[in-house]
């Protein structure tokens, strides 16, 4: 056990200030972070990776993304209120249907970025 943490410890007691300064000036505002930390949150279910998955292919309808699921339509509801909040996705309506879609190219960008870093 020790010799685990030792691989990632100094062996130095020197703090190395301008660095700590630099990056303490450059640190994003806790509010920002709790923020981001609630986004990554959304992130985390693989019910809704498959949603934001099928939604950067094509904008699709509640009961389009329940039939590609498996899911019933009150649960894929729930998701999409989720990724609502959060600013994932936006919906239109057209008559009677709801069509969902990814809120911006940052929501696709996130996706992949995540995807490339696993399959590296």
């Amino acid at each position: 056990m020790e010799e685990n943490y030792n691989m990632y410890s100094c062996d130095c007691n020197t703090i190395h200030e301008d660095v700590v300064l630099d990056v303490k000036e450059n640190m994003p505002a806790e509010d920002t972070l709790m923020d981001l930390a609630d986004t990554f949150k959304v992130f985390s279910d693989s019910t809704r990776l498959k949603i934001l998955c099928a939604l950067i292919r094509n904008e699709m309808c509640v009961c389009d993304i329940s039939a590609l699921l498996g899911m019933s339509k009150s649960a894929v509801s729930h998701q999409l209120r989720i990724l609502k909040q959060t600013n994932l996705v936006r919906n239109r309506r057209s008559g009677r249907v709801v069509y969902y879609s990814i809120a911006d190219g940052h929501v696709e960008t996130i996706i992949n970025n995540g995807m490339e870093h696993v399959l590296e």
